[in-house]
C-alpha cells in the first residue's frame, strides 16, 4: 500500500542552518530568500524538499543531513519522526533554552519593533519529562503507517490511538509509549487500545463521522489525583462500561472518571454533557500553598511545577503593597487571581468558559480567600466603561489571552481606563509583540521574563511588565524631590 503520490517538489541542496526561528524551524539561506526548515539545527548542513514556496520566503522538511551539527542529539522518543509533539528532541536541553530567550528577543524586535531591556534569563523547566498534567488523545481508523509497512505492503491494523500528524487532520500516530504525561497515562490509553483489539471496536472515521471510540483526555495531579474523560461516537452500553470498568480495576488511582457521547462533527467537549461514572467529578491540584479544583472543561496550566514559577514572577512583577485594585483577564479558574489575592485589597477575574468560573469561585472559597470576585463573559463585550464604574478602575492588570493574543478591542479599552501597570502573560511572543507594540504609545517595558513551561517544544511562556509613561514621570518626579 503506496502513499498517495505528489507532484515532485523542488529541492534544495546543502542548505547551511543558521539560526532558530518562530515556530520551531530553522532558518537559512539560498539565493537571497530566507528558507525556514523543520527539523534542523544551526549548524546542519542539509538537503531539503520545499513544501511552501512564497516570494519571499519558503518552508521545506529536510530529506537529507549532509552534515549534522555538533549540537544535535538522538531523540529519546521512538515516535519522534512522525508525531508532532516534541519536536525539538534532537536539541539539547541546555541549547533549547538559549533558542528560547532568542525567539521571544527576536519577536520584540523584529515583529514588534519593541524598545526593551535586556530579556531575563529564561526560566528553565524541571522536570523536562512527565511534566503535563493533560494529555488527549485521537481514536482514529487511519493510522500512519511505518515507511516498513508500506514498502511490504502488510497491513494488518489501521487503527490506532494517539496524536495527529502534522497537516493531516485524518492520519494517527499509534503512540506506545509518551514522556510528557506521568502514569497511568501510558497505562490507560494502551490498556483502553487493546480491549478494543480484542472486541474488534470500532475507531472513529472522521471523514464519515462513523466509529465507537473518538477521543481520550487523561488528567493527572501532583497530589496523585487522577480523571479519564472517554468520548464515543455513539454509546454502546455493554462495551462502554466494560473499558470503564476495566480502567477502574486495573488503575484504582482514577478518581474521576467520566465518559461523553459525542456525535457532533468536531471534538470539542465544552458543549456537550460529561457524565461522571465514577468518583467526585472534578481532582485537585496544588500550587506552593493553594490547593484548586479541575473539573472536566476547566483550563489549567498543564504544567504545575513551572506554572508555581511563572505565577511567582507575576507577583513579583505585580509588586503588590496590599491596597490595589486587580484585574485578571482570562482568568481560568482563578488560579493567577487567587495566587496574587492575599497581596492586595481586590481581584476581579473575568473568563468566557462559565464552568471555568464556577471552579474559580471553588477555589477561592476552599483556599478562603474572600476578596476575588469572578465574572463569566467575553472579555472584549464585559470590560466596558459600565464594568470598571461598578468594580472600579485597576491599580494592576493582569492578562493572560489564549496564543492569538488580546483582541483589538480589549487592547483599545486598556488604553482609555490606562492602569499605572500591565503585567502580560503569553504563550505566543508574537502576537504579545503585536498587542505591546499598540500598548507603546502609553506604556513602557520594564521587565520581560521568559519561562519555559514546555520543554522539547519550541512554545515559550513569556511575562512583561508595562508600566504606565504616566506613572513613571510622576514616580521620576517624586524621586527628585527626595
Amino acid at each position: 500500500m503506496a502513499r498517495k503520490r505528489r507532484h515532485k517538489r523542488k529541492q534544495l541542496t546543502d542548505l547551511s542552518i543558521e539560526k532558530m526561528a518562530a515556530e520551531g524551524k530553522a532558518m537559512a539561506r539560498h539565493e537571497g530568500k530566507v528558507i525556514f526548515v523543520e527539523n534542523a539545527v544551526p549548524g546542519d548542513v542539509v538537503d531539503v524538499i520545499v513544501t511552501k514556496n512564497k516570494t519571499d520566503y519558503a518552508v521545506a522538511k529536510v530529506k537529507n543531513i549532509v552534515s549534522p551539527s555538533e549540537i544535535r542529539i538522538k531523540p529519546f522518543c521512538s515516535h519522534f519522526e512522525s508525531c508532532g509533539g516534541c519536536k525539538w528532541q534532537y536539541i539539547t536541553y541546555e541549547q533549547q533554552a538559549i533558542y528560547k530567550q532568542e525567539i521571544v528577543a527576536e519577536a520584540f524586535s523584529r515583529i514588534g519593533k519593541l524598545d526593551f531591556p535586556e530579556l531575563m534569563p529564561i526560566i528553565k523547566g524541571e522536570p523536562t519529562e512527565y511534566y503535563r498534567n493533560k494529555m488527549e488523545f485521537t481514536f482514529a481508523n487511519k493510522r500512519w503507517l511505518t515507511d516498513e509497512e508500506v514498502l511490504s505492503q502488510k497491513i494488518y491494523n489501521r487503527n490506532a490511538v494517539g496524536f495527529h500528524v502534522p497537516g493531516m487532520f485524518d492520519r494517527i500516530v499509534d503512540i506506545e509509549h509518551c514522556y510528557l504525561q506521568p502514569e497511568p497515562s501510558n497505562g490507560i490509553r494502551n490498556a483502553i487500545r487493546a480491549y478494543a483489539y480484542k472486541q474488534k471496536l470500532t475507531f472513529y472515521d472522521v471523514k464519515v463521522h462513523e466509529g465507537f471510540l473518538r477521543t481520550l483526555i487523561i488528567r493527572t495531579s501532583t497530589l496523585g489525583e487522577v480523571m479519564v474523560i472517554l468520548a464515543l461516537g455513539h454509546d454502546d452500553e455493554k462495551h462502554r462500561n466494560a473499558i470503564l470498568d476495566l480502567l477502574l480495576k486495573k488503575y484504582p488511582e482514577i478518581s474521576s472518571l467520566h465518559y461523553v457521547i459525542n456525535q457532533k462533527k468536531n471534538d470539542t467537549l465544552y458543549d456537550q454533557d460529561i457524565i461522571t461514572y465514577k468518583g467526585k467529578g472534578f481532582i485537585y491540584e496544588k500550587l506552593a500553598d493553594l490547593t484548586y479544583k479541575i473539573s472536566p472543561k476547566s483550563f489549567f496550566q498543564t504544567n504545575p511545577y513551572q506554572a508555581v514559577r511563572l505565577y511567582e514572577t507575576v507577583r513579583d512583577f505585580a509588586n503588590l503593597q496590599g491596597n490595589e485594585t486587580v484585574y485578571d483577564l482570562y482568568t481560568g479558574t482563578g488560579s493567577i487571581g487567587i495566587f496574587l489575592a492575599k497581596h492586595c485589597q481586590k481581584v476581579i477575574g473575568i473568563e468566557e468558559v462559565e464552568a471555568a468560573i464556577v471552579d474559580a469561585k471553588y477555589n477561592a472559597e476552599l483556599n478562603k480567600v474572600g476578596n476575588t470576585h469572578f465574572f463569566a463573559g467575553d472579555v472584549k463585550a464585559m470590560m466596558d466603561d459600565e464594568f470598571t464604574n461598578v468594580h472600579g478602575q485597576p491599580d494592576v492588570l493582569i492578562t493572560d489571552p489564549p496564543r492569538a493574543g488580546m483582541h483589538a478591542d480589549v487592547v483599545e479599552q486598556i488604553l482609555k481606563m490606562y492602569p499605572p501597570k500591565i503585567v502580560y502573560v503569553s504563550c505566543n511572543p508574537v502576537t504579545q509583540a503585536r498587542d505591546l507594540q499598540i500598548l507603546s504609545e502609553k506604556y513602557t517595558i520594564e521587565k520581560a521574563q521568559p519561562v519555559d513551561m514546555f520543554p522539547h517544544t519550541a512554545h515559550i511562556e513569556n511575562v512583561v511588565l508595562l508600566v504606565s509613561k504616566a506613572f513613571l514621570l510622576l514616580y521620576n518626579e517624586d524621586e527628585l524631590k527626595r
